[in-house]
Protein backbone atom coordinates (compact mmCIF):
# COMPACT_ATOMS: atom_id res chain seq x y z
CA UNK A 1 0.00 0.00 0.00
CA UNK A 2 1.33 3.42 -0.98
CA UNK A 3 1.32 5.87 1.95
CA UNK A 4 0.01 9.43 1.74
CA UNK A 5 3.21 10.98 3.15
CA UNK A 6 6.91 10.23 2.87
CA UNK A 7 10.30 11.27 4.18
CA UNK A 8 12.30 13.62 1.96
CA UNK A 9 15.30 15.93 2.18
CA UNK A 10 13.90 19.29 1.13
CA UNK A 11 16.03 22.20 -0.09
CA UNK A 12 14.53 25.43 1.30
CA UNK A 13 16.77 27.96 -0.44
CA UNK A 14 20.26 28.86 -1.60
CA UNK A 15 23.00 28.43 0.97
CA UNK A 16 24.77 25.81 3.06
CA UNK A 17 23.67 22.35 4.15
CA UNK A 18 21.44 23.96 6.79
CA UNK A 19 19.06 24.68 3.89
CA UNK A 20 18.49 20.90 3.52
CA UNK A 21 15.73 19.79 5.89
CA UNK A 22 14.61 16.19 6.51
CA UNK A 23 10.85 16.21 6.82
CA UNK A 24 7.51 14.65 5.92
CA UNK A 25 5.95 15.68 2.60
CA UNK A 26 3.02 14.32 0.55
CA UNK A 27 3.68 11.38 -1.76
CA UNK A 28 3.33 12.68 -5.36
CA UNK A 29 0.64 11.32 -7.65
CA UNK A 30 1.64 10.16 -11.15
CA UNK A 31 0.03 12.23 -13.86
CA UNK A 32 -0.72 11.15 -17.42
CA UNK A 33 2.35 9.50 -18.94
CA UNK A 34 4.12 9.21 -15.58
CA UNK A 35 5.10 6.43 -13.20
CA UNK A 36 5.39 6.56 -9.43
CA UNK A 37 8.75 5.14 -8.36
CA UNK A 38 9.65 3.91 -4.91
CA UNK A 39 13.23 5.13 -4.62
CA UNK A 40 15.92 2.66 -3.54
CA UNK A 41 19.09 4.65 -4.40
CA UNK A 42 20.00 8.05 -5.84
CA UNK A 43 23.55 8.99 -6.80
CA UNK A 44 24.94 12.18 -5.33
CA UNK A 45 26.40 14.63 -7.84
CA UNK A 46 28.47 17.75 -7.36
CA UNK A 47 25.66 19.43 -9.28
CA UNK A 48 23.49 19.18 -6.16
CA UNK A 49 25.93 21.23 -4.10
CA UNK A 50 26.66 23.76 -6.84
CA UNK A 51 22.97 24.40 -7.52
CA UNK A 52 22.32 24.76 -3.78
CA UNK A 53 25.16 27.26 -3.42
CA UNK A 54 24.15 29.20 -6.54
CA UNK A 55 27.30 28.35 -8.50
CA UNK A 56 25.69 27.92 -11.95
CA UNK A 57 25.19 31.54 -13.02
CA UNK A 58 24.63 32.42 -16.67
CA UNK A 59 25.19 36.11 -15.86
CA UNK A 60 27.51 37.84 -13.41
CA UNK A 61 26.02 38.34 -9.97
CA UNK A 62 23.02 36.03 -10.32
CA UNK A 63 22.25 33.11 -8.00
CA UNK A 64 19.61 31.25 -10.00
CA UNK A 65 20.91 28.56 -12.33
CA UNK A 66 20.14 26.99 -15.69
CA UNK A 67 18.28 29.99 -17.14
CA UNK A 68 19.11 29.10 -20.73
CA UNK A 69 15.39 28.87 -21.48
CA UNK A 70 14.84 32.44 -20.29
CA UNK A 71 13.58 31.95 -16.73
CA UNK A 72 14.83 30.27 -13.54
CA UNK A 73 13.62 26.70 -13.05
CA UNK A 74 15.10 26.05 -9.59
CA UNK A 75 12.37 27.14 -7.19
CA UNK A 76 11.94 26.36 -3.52
CA UNK A 77 11.11 24.12 -1.81
CA UNK A 78 12.85 21.55 -4.02
CA UNK A 79 13.83 17.90 -3.57
CA UNK A 80 17.22 17.35 -5.21
CA UNK A 81 18.76 14.11 -6.52
CA UNK A 82 19.02 13.35 -10.24
CA UNK A 83 20.30 9.79 -10.74
CA UNK A 84 17.33 7.79 -9.48
CA UNK A 85 16.93 4.02 -9.19
CA UNK A 86 13.85 2.31 -7.84
CA UNK A 87 10.77 0.28 -8.66
CA UNK A 88 7.52 1.34 -10.26
CA UNK A 89 4.65 1.05 -7.76
CA UNK A 90 1.89 2.92 -9.63
CA UNK A 91 1.24 4.37 -13.09
CA UNK A 92 -0.62 7.37 -14.44
CA UNK A 93 -3.11 7.44 -17.29
CA UNK A 94 -1.77 6.06 -20.56
CA UNK A 95 0.92 3.88 -18.96
CA UNK A 96 0.53 0.10 -18.90
CA UNK A 97 0.03 -1.42 -15.46
CA UNK A 98 2.35 -4.21 -16.59
CA UNK A 99 5.22 -1.84 -15.79
CA UNK A 100 4.44 -2.04 -12.07
CA UNK A 101 7.32 -3.82 -10.36
CA UNK A 102 9.97 -2.84 -12.93
CA UNK A 103 13.38 -1.81 -11.59
CA UNK A 104 14.76 1.08 -13.57
CA UNK A 105 17.16 4.03 -13.95
CA UNK A 106 16.08 7.57 -14.81
CA UNK A 107 17.27 9.59 -17.78
CA UNK A 108 17.53 12.68 -15.58
CA UNK A 109 16.89 15.35 -18.22
CA UNK A 110 13.88 17.61 -18.36
CA UNK A 111 13.68 17.97 -22.12
CA UNK A 112 12.20 21.09 -23.70
CA UNK A 113 10.77 19.15 -26.66
CA UNK A 114 10.64 15.70 -28.26
CA UNK A 115 13.78 16.04 -30.39
CA UNK A 116 16.15 13.12 -29.90
CA UNK A 117 19.33 14.64 -31.35
CA UNK A 118 19.71 17.97 -29.56
CA UNK A 119 19.10 19.47 -26.11
CA UNK A 120 19.50 23.24 -26.22
CA UNK A 121 17.95 24.31 -22.90
CA UNK A 122 18.95 21.55 -20.49
CA UNK A 123 17.34 21.11 -17.11
CA UNK A 124 16.98 18.07 -14.89
CA UNK A 125 15.07 16.26 -12.16
CA UNK A 126 16.28 17.48 -8.80
CA UNK A 127 16.55 21.02 -10.19
CA UNK A 128 13.59 22.03 -12.36
CA UNK A 129 11.37 19.33 -10.79
CA UNK A 130 11.59 17.19 -7.67
CA UNK A 131 14.16 14.40 -7.66
CA UNK A 132 15.18 11.31 -5.75
CA UNK A 133 16.16 12.46 -2.25
CA UNK A 134 12.84 11.08 -1.08
CA UNK A 135 11.02 7.78 -0.66
CA UNK A 136 8.88 8.25 -3.79
CA UNK A 137 9.06 10.33 -6.98
CA UNK A 138 6.83 10.77 -10.04
CA UNK A 139 8.73 10.54 -13.33
CA UNK A 140 8.04 10.39 -17.10
CA UNK A 141 7.44 6.75 -18.02
CA UNK A 142 9.51 6.99 -21.22
CA UNK A 143 12.54 8.26 -19.29
CA UNK A 144 12.48 5.61 -16.58
CA UNK A 145 14.40 2.82 -18.30
CA UNK A 146 13.96 -0.81 -17.30
CA UNK A 147 17.33 -2.28 -16.20
CA UNK A 148 16.63 -5.85 -15.03
CA UNK A 149 20.30 -6.93 -14.72
CA UNK A 150 20.35 -9.15 -11.59
CA UNK A 151 24.12 -8.76 -11.23
CA UNK A 152 23.76 -5.00 -10.64
CA UNK A 153 22.67 -3.94 -7.15
CA UNK A 154 20.45 -0.86 -6.99
CA UNK A 155 23.25 1.22 -5.44
CA UNK A 156 25.62 0.13 -8.21
CA UNK A 157 23.07 1.00 -10.88
CA UNK A 158 22.53 4.45 -9.35
CA UNK A 159 26.30 5.05 -9.57
CA UNK A 160 25.93 4.68 -13.36
CA UNK A 161 23.36 7.45 -13.54
CA UNK A 162 22.99 9.74 -16.51
CA UNK A 163 24.15 12.93 -14.79
CA UNK A 164 27.74 11.67 -15.05
CA UNK A 165 27.59 9.17 -17.90
CA UNK A 166 25.48 11.23 -20.29
CA UNK A 167 27.59 14.32 -19.66
CA UNK A 168 30.71 12.24 -20.35
CA UNK A 169 29.29 10.72 -23.51
CA UNK A 170 28.15 14.11 -24.82
CA UNK A 171 31.67 15.47 -24.24
CA UNK A 172 32.98 12.74 -26.55
CA UNK A 173 30.28 13.02 -29.22
CA UNK A 174 30.48 16.83 -29.31
CA UNK A 175 34.20 16.61 -30.03
CA UNK A 176 33.64 13.77 -32.53
CA UNK A 177 36.13 11.49 -30.80
CA UNK A 178 37.12 8.54 -32.98
CA UNK A 179 38.74 5.16 -32.36
CA UNK A 180 42.50 5.41 -31.87
CA UNK A 181 42.53 9.05 -30.76
CA UNK A 182 44.47 10.08 -27.65
CA UNK A 183 42.14 11.73 -25.14
CA UNK A 184 43.09 13.38 -21.86
CA UNK A 185 40.51 13.01 -19.08
CA UNK A 186 40.90 15.60 -16.33
CA UNK A 187 39.24 15.16 -12.93
CA UNK A 188 39.54 11.48 -13.73
CA UNK A 189 38.61 10.05 -10.32
CA UNK A 190 35.13 11.61 -10.16
CA UNK A 191 31.87 10.38 -11.64
CA UNK A 192 32.25 12.04 -15.07
CA UNK A 193 35.95 11.19 -15.22
CA UNK A 194 35.50 7.48 -14.52
CA UNK A 195 32.64 7.42 -17.04
CA UNK A 196 34.87 9.05 -19.68
CA UNK A 197 37.59 6.44 -19.22
CA UNK A 198 35.13 3.59 -19.74
CA UNK A 199 33.40 5.26 -22.68
CA UNK A 200 36.70 5.99 -24.43
CA UNK A 201 37.51 2.28 -24.31
CA UNK A 202 34.06 1.32 -25.59
CA UNK A 203 34.41 3.54 -28.69
CA UNK A 204 38.10 2.63 -29.15
CA UNK A 205 39.73 5.88 -28.05
CA UNK A 206 42.79 5.90 -25.76
CA UNK A 207 42.16 7.68 -22.42
CA UNK A 208 44.95 9.33 -20.44
CA UNK A 209 43.92 10.26 -16.90
CA UNK A 210 44.92 13.36 -14.94
CA UNK A 211 44.61 12.67 -11.24
CA UNK A 212 46.56 12.11 -8.04
CA UNK A 213 49.23 9.43 -7.74
CA UNK A 214 47.33 7.36 -5.20
CA UNK A 215 44.43 6.93 -7.65
CA UNK A 216 46.68 5.56 -10.40
CA UNK A 217 46.20 1.82 -9.80
CA UNK A 218 42.40 2.11 -9.72
CA UNK A 219 42.27 4.28 -12.83
CA UNK A 220 44.59 1.95 -14.74
CA UNK A 221 42.37 -1.00 -13.84
CA UNK A 222 39.37 0.98 -15.05
CA UNK A 223 40.99 1.45 -18.46
CA UNK A 224 43.29 4.48 -18.37
CA UNK A 225 46.32 4.11 -20.64
CA UNK A 226 48.42 6.13 -18.19
CA UNK A 227 47.85 8.38 -15.18
CA UNK A 228 49.48 11.80 -15.07
CA UNK A 229 50.04 13.38 -11.66
CA UNK A 230 48.01 16.60 -11.43
CA UNK A 231 50.20 17.94 -8.60
CA UNK A 232 53.10 18.48 -11.04
CA UNK A 233 51.82 20.63 -13.90
CA UNK A 234 55.16 22.33 -14.63
CA UNK A 235 56.39 19.24 -16.49
CA UNK A 236 52.96 18.28 -17.83
CA UNK A 237 53.70 18.53 -21.55
CA UNK A 238 56.95 16.58 -21.21
CA UNK A 239 55.13 13.83 -19.34
CA UNK A 240 52.44 13.71 -22.05
CA UNK A 241 55.17 13.28 -24.67
CA UNK A 242 56.74 10.48 -22.64
CA UNK A 243 53.44 8.58 -22.43
CA UNK A 244 52.35 9.12 -26.05
CA UNK A 245 55.68 8.52 -27.76
CA UNK A 246 56.09 12.22 -28.53
CA UNK A 247 52.66 12.66 -30.10
CA UNK A 248 50.23 15.43 -29.12
CA UNK A 249 46.91 14.69 -27.48
CA UNK A 250 44.07 14.67 -29.99
CA UNK A 251 41.55 16.07 -27.53
CA UNK A 252 41.02 17.05 -23.89
CA UNK A 253 37.88 16.32 -21.88
CA UNK A 254 38.19 19.07 -19.28
CA UNK A 255 36.40 19.12 -15.92
CA UNK A 256 38.98 21.35 -14.22
CA UNK A 257 39.43 24.67 -16.04
CA UNK A 258 41.17 27.51 -14.26
CA UNK A 259 44.91 27.93 -14.74
CA UNK A 260 45.29 24.43 -16.14
CA UNK A 261 43.39 25.13 -19.37
CA UNK A 262 46.42 26.67 -21.06
CA UNK A 263 48.54 23.61 -20.20
CA UNK A 264 45.94 21.32 -21.73
CA UNK A 265 46.05 23.34 -24.95
CA UNK A 266 49.88 23.14 -24.91
CA UNK A 267 49.62 19.34 -24.87
CA UNK A 268 47.54 19.37 -28.06
CA UNK A 269 49.47 21.89 -30.18
CA UNK A 270 53.19 21.29 -29.57
CA UNK A 271 53.56 19.50 -32.93
CA UNK A 272 50.82 20.43 -35.40
CA UNK A 273 52.60 18.52 -38.18
CA UNK A 274 51.92 15.31 -36.27
CA UNK A 275 48.19 15.94 -36.15
CA UNK A 276 45.55 14.74 -38.61
CA UNK A 277 42.59 16.49 -36.94
CA UNK A 278 41.97 19.81 -35.21
CA UNK A 279 42.77 20.07 -31.49
CA UNK A 280 39.54 19.76 -29.49
CA UNK A 281 38.75 20.95 -25.98
CA UNK A 282 35.46 19.69 -24.53
CA UNK A 283 34.49 21.48 -21.29
CA UNK A 284 31.93 20.29 -18.74
CA UNK A 285 33.28 21.59 -15.46
CA UNK A 286 35.45 24.13 -13.70
CA UNK A 287 36.54 22.55 -10.42
CA UNK A 288 39.88 24.33 -10.70
CA UNK A 289 38.39 27.77 -11.30
CA UNK A 290 35.63 29.38 -13.37
CA UNK A 291 37.97 31.78 -15.18
CA UNK A 292 40.83 30.81 -17.51
CA UNK A 293 43.16 33.36 -19.10
CA UNK A 294 43.98 32.29 -22.67
CA UNK A 295 45.45 34.13 -25.63
CA UNK A 296 42.77 34.06 -28.32
CA UNK A 297 45.53 33.97 -30.93
CA UNK A 298 46.43 30.52 -29.59
CA UNK A 299 42.85 29.42 -30.15
CA UNK A 300 42.30 30.69 -33.67
CA UNK A 301 45.81 30.27 -35.10
CA UNK A 302 46.05 26.69 -33.87
CA UNK A 303 42.36 26.22 -34.76
CA UNK A 304 41.47 24.80 -31.37
CA UNK A 305 37.84 23.72 -31.35
CA UNK A 306 36.06 24.36 -28.03
CA UNK A 307 32.86 22.59 -27.02
CA UNK A 308 30.80 23.60 -24.02
CA UNK A 309 28.92 20.58 -22.70
CA UNK A 310 26.10 20.39 -20.20
CA UNK A 311 23.60 17.60 -20.75
CA UNK A 312 23.19 15.15 -23.59
CA UNK A 313 20.34 13.99 -25.81
CA UNK A 314 17.66 11.33 -25.77
CA UNK A 315 19.60 9.33 -28.36
CA UNK A 316 22.71 9.34 -26.18
CA UNK A 317 20.72 8.30 -23.12
CA UNK A 318 19.23 5.36 -25.03
CA UNK A 319 22.70 4.23 -26.12
CA UNK A 320 24.04 4.43 -22.59
CA UNK A 321 21.13 2.34 -21.29
CA UNK A 322 21.96 -0.32 -23.90
CA UNK A 323 25.59 -0.38 -22.76
CA UNK A 324 24.48 -0.74 -19.14
CA UNK A 325 22.14 -3.63 -19.98
CA UNK A 326 24.86 -5.36 -22.01
CA UNK A 327 27.42 -5.02 -19.22
CA UNK A 328 29.80 -2.87 -21.28
CA UNK A 329 29.65 -0.16 -18.63
CA UNK A 330 30.70 -1.01 -15.07
CA UNK A 331 29.70 0.68 -11.82
CA UNK A 332 32.25 2.71 -9.90
CA UNK A 333 30.59 2.95 -6.50
CA UNK A 334 32.40 4.58 -3.59
CA UNK A 335 29.76 3.99 -0.95
CA UNK A 336 26.33 4.82 0.47
CA UNK A 337 24.74 7.11 3.05
CA UNK A 338 21.24 7.13 4.54
CA UNK A 339 18.93 9.85 3.25
CA UNK A 340 18.55 11.21 6.77
CA UNK A 341 22.36 11.64 6.85
CA UNK A 342 22.60 13.71 3.67
CA UNK A 343 24.28 16.52 5.63
CA UNK A 344 27.08 14.12 6.56
CA UNK A 345 27.29 12.90 2.96
CA UNK A 346 27.68 16.49 1.73
CA UNK A 347 30.45 17.18 4.27
CA UNK A 348 32.17 13.92 3.37
CA UNK A 349 32.04 14.75 -0.34
CA UNK A 350 33.47 18.25 0.09
CA UNK A 351 36.24 17.04 2.43
CA UNK A 352 36.84 13.68 0.74
CA UNK A 353 40.26 12.17 1.16
CA UNK A 354 42.72 10.71 -1.31
CA UNK A 355 40.99 7.31 -1.27
CA UNK A 356 37.91 8.69 -2.98
CA UNK A 357 36.98 7.19 -6.34
CA UNK A 358 33.60 6.95 -8.03
CA UNK A 359 30.13 7.82 -6.78
CA UNK A 360 28.31 8.21 -3.48
CA UNK A 361 24.69 7.07 -3.41
CA UNK A 362 21.92 8.15 -1.04
CA UNK A 363 19.46 5.47 0.13
CA UNK A 364 16.11 6.14 1.86
CA UNK A 365 16.24 5.02 5.49
CA UNK A 366 13.39 2.56 4.92
CA UNK A 367 15.45 0.89 2.15
CA UNK A 368 18.78 1.04 3.97
CA UNK A 369 19.17 -2.53 5.18
CA UNK A 370 18.69 -4.04 1.73
CA UNK A 371 20.08 -1.42 -0.61
CA UNK A 372 22.48 0.74 1.41
CA UNK A 373 24.07 -1.11 4.31
CA UNK A 374 26.31 -3.37 2.17
CA UNK A 375 27.97 -0.24 0.78
CA UNK A 376 27.96 1.95 3.90
CA UNK A 377 30.64 4.61 4.12
CA UNK A 378 32.41 4.25 7.45
CA UNK A 379 32.05 7.04 9.98
CA UNK A 380 34.68 9.79 9.82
Amino acid sequence: MIPSSMKAMVLKGHGGIDQLMYQDVPVPQPREGEVLVQVTATAKNNTDRKAREGLYPTKKGEMTSFQMGGKPTLTFPRIQGADIVGRIVAVGAGVSEQRIGERGLLDFNIYADNRTDINLTPDYYGHGADGGYAEYVALPSDQFHHIPNPDLADAELASMGMCSYQTAYHMLTSANIQAGERVLVTGASGGVGTALIQLCRIIGAIPYALSQKDKADSLLKLGAEAVLDRTDMDSFVDRVKAETGGKPLDAVMDLVGGDMTDRFIDAMIFDMNARSTYPRLSIAGASGGNISEILWTRIYLYQVQIFGVSHGTREEAEQLMRWIRSGDLKPVLHGAFRLSELHRAEEYFVNRGSNYLGKIVIVPDAQWQEHGQPYEVEAD
